[in-house]
């Protein structure tokens, strides 16, 4: 059986392009890998009817890359190129301390939190992610395969972004890929709306990705480094090193830009406003509707994090001195504490208590009623309780496995299809609209498979469903 390798690669210097595209054809076969240089990549192999088709669609996918600017290589030539993460150093506050009910080390240096009625949850640049209860029991452990850059929930679903450019869908008992960001992306923060993520990057830019994992639009900010993305059902507010801009979510289409002449390390969102955090000790209140300045909180040094509580009356930032703040709505500083466990990358309120993720790996519960902070600004708090894993707690790693299943009487069935050159998925029950695509993870998609799903949800804006719960494959 004959066999053709091409091997081809596009690293630019000066930019952020630093992947590989690898053609294998054996006889009617053709495997495709693709990914970051210095990376094994993802493969997908198709077969053709015969050898000379499958000749051709090599012939196509080589030819395709090459106008994009790929050229021939030799493999192990270029390394992996490092990816890019916060500096990790903080300065001790010399402020009073704050009453931390509890804190849990995490092992790693930590920017991804996220916060509900039921968990919060801890994701650190070793790849861990953690579930605890609010009395800081731990309850789940997910090893992910590369650092957490952070945590977004959208509606019932959580979701991981990470430095492999992939975002896993934690909602299940394993992890799952939900999207894939292009290999060459470096990816420094994530919002998600409705099932459309919104991705901010080193290079500046700002892209839309749709429920599909299918591209919507990009956009290149005035700046780089963009720390700060925000969604809504209207807009993506994109944070980077001279400002912020709006975006409208349909079509990337600007409707304004607000020069801050600060580079902005942190974004927040409230119905009304956005939250921009910079490194000149700011954090910023911006009307969504036109970006003006609505109100300036001043901190003491450069501002790591920002959170507000749920009716914007509070609004609290995180500092790299390890200080967290708290301000009233017009900018008046109500008070400045200690955290006792490095800076706060990430924070998050919720019923009276602050929630943080530090520079030394650690998730701390900050009790900010006012009379557990009026107690800590007089010197009075309780010792914080620290929290351990037990040695027993499973650790759970991402799987394409599913259970098999006989039984359809457990849930909704879908089917796998293909659509041109798309594996799509559509629910089979005659009660579901045949003609919208349910969002599913991708590496589980086979043509002709059906499947059994939990529950099956539509999108809040209509027009496609979203698997919900345990995934089965029926037999």
């Amino acid at each position: 059986m004959s066999e053709q390798v091409t091997y081809l690669e596009l690293s630019e210097d000066s930019g952020s392009a630093h992947k590989f595209y690898e053609v294998v054809r054996s006889g009617n076969r053709v495997t495709v890998t693709y990914g970051r240089i210095g990376t094994p990549g993802q493969a997908k192999t198709s077969e053709f009817p015969t050898e000379q088709a499958a000749q051709t669609a090599a012939a196509k996918k080589i030819d395709a890359k090459v106008r994009k600017g790929y050229a021939p290589a030799v493999r192990g030539v270029r390394q992996r190129r490092a990816v890019t993460r916060r500096p990790t150093t903080s300065v001790r506050s010399t402020a009073q301390q704050a009453p931390v009910r509890w804190r849990f080390a995490s092992g790693a240096a930590a920017f991804g939190i996220f916060v509900d009625g039921d968990r919060c949850w801890v994701g650190n640049q070793r790849g861990d992610v953690y579930t605890l209860a609010h009395d800081g029991a731990v309850t789940g452990h997910f090893r992910l395969p590369d650092g957490v850059k952070c945590i977004v929930a959208d509606d019932f679903w959580i979701y991981a972004g990470c430095d492999d450019g992939k975002v896993y869908d934690l909602s299940g008992k394993v992890p799952r890929v939900a999207y894939e960001i292009a290999a060459d992306v470096d990816i420094y923060w994530l919002d998600i709306d409705d099932a459309v993520l919104g991705v901010s990057d080193r290079a500046g830019r700002v892209t839309a990705i749709d429920h599909e994992d299918e591209f919507q639009w990009a956009r290149s900010g005035d700046g780089d480094a963009g720390w700060m993305v925000r969604c809504d059902g209207d807009a993506v507010y994109h944070g980077h090193s001279t400002g912020v801009a709006r975006y409208a979510a349909s079509d990337g289409r600007p409707q304004w830009s607000r020069p801050l002449r600060e580079s902005v390390l942190f974004g927040w969102q409230e119905r009304g406003a956005v939250f921009a955090a910079t490194a000149e000790h700011n954090v910023y209140r911006l009307a969504k509707s036109d970006g003006t300045v609505e109100a300036v909180y001043r901190c003491d040094a450069a501002v790591f994090s920002c959170a507000t509580s749920p009716d914007g009356r509070y609004v609290f930032a995180g500092d790299n001195h390890s200080s967290v703040y708290c301000f009233d709505q017009d900018g008046t500083r109500l008070w400045k504490l200690a955290t006792g466990c490095g800076s706060a990358f990430s924070m998050q309120y919720l019923d009276s208590d602050l929630y943080i993720v530090t520079t030394a790996g650690t998730l701390a519960c900050i009790d900010a009623s006012d009379q557990a902070i009026q107690a800590a600004v007089q010197g009075s708090v309780p010792a914080p309780v620290d929290v351990k894993a037990a040695a027993s707690l499973p650790t759970v790693e991402p799987s394409t496995h599913v259970e098999i299943t006989t039984r359809v009487d457990d849930g909704i069935l879908v089917e796998c299809y293909q659509d041109g050159p798309r594996l799509r998925v559509r629910v089979t029950h005659p009660d579901y609209d045949p003609t919208w695509h349910v969002q599913f993870p991708k590496h589980l998609r086979h043509p002709g498979a059906t499947y059994v799903v939990d529950t099956i949800r539509p999108a809040t804006h209509g027009t496609f469903y979203r698997a919900h719960g345990e995934i089965r494959r029926l037999h």
